[in-house]
């Protein structure tokens, strides 16, 4: 029996989220599988994926064959790469302490990149948000001083107004 491994559509129309999992190569894409071994959620940034790392490891070893973007996942998550290093035992290249610390060394440096890449995306968002209050910043003084210039022209019209009714008023009182 072929094994695939792939993908199952599960949400809702333009907001699709995935489980991934082991089905037989004729089964429909939404159909029968044998097991699901996790999830795939395009839709936040960055992807969210959840995985069964030793049961991914376990069926890429006895062959099933995985679809391009479940071998993508499996690619980013190291399913791969420790497939490789357990081969490299197997024909005597290291020992598996070799191979562990191989494995390790490389999925600390995935989080430190990624931490990296957090900070960063951090600061950027804190430097828009302080570019962004800057502008409002401007703005607001230039309404304050629209509004400073509209109500100085409206004493100054106003003091104009009272001047010329005072002298209009005196003059009757004298005749």
């Amino acid at each position: 029996m072929a094994t695939k491994i792939r993908l199952q559509r599960h949400g809702r129309k333009n907001y699709a989220f995935y489980s991934i999992v082991i089905a037989n190569a004729q089964a429909p894409r939404d159909g029968r599988f044998i097991e699901k071994i996790g999830t795939y959620n395009p839709n936040t940034n960055p992807a969210t994926i959840d995985l069964n790392f030793e049961r991914a490891l376990y069926w890429v070893l006895v062959g099933a064959q995985p679809t391009d973007t479940v071998q993508n996942i499996l690619s980013k998550e190291g399913v791969y790469l420790k497939k490789h290093l357990l081969g490299g035992v197997k024909k005597g290249a290291f020992d598996e302490a070799t191979a562990e610390a191989k494995f390790e060394a490389w999925k600390k440096e995935k989080e430190n990149l990624a931490l990296k890449v957090a900070d960063k995306q951090a600061a950027a968002a804190a430097a828009e948000k302080k570019a962004r209050f800057e502008a409002e910043k401007k703005a607001n003084e230039a309404l304050a001083a629209k509004i400073a210039e509209k109500k100085a022209a409206a004493v100054t019209a106003q003091a104009e107004a009272a001047a010329e009714e005072a002298p209009a008023a005196e003059a009757p009182a004298e005749a």
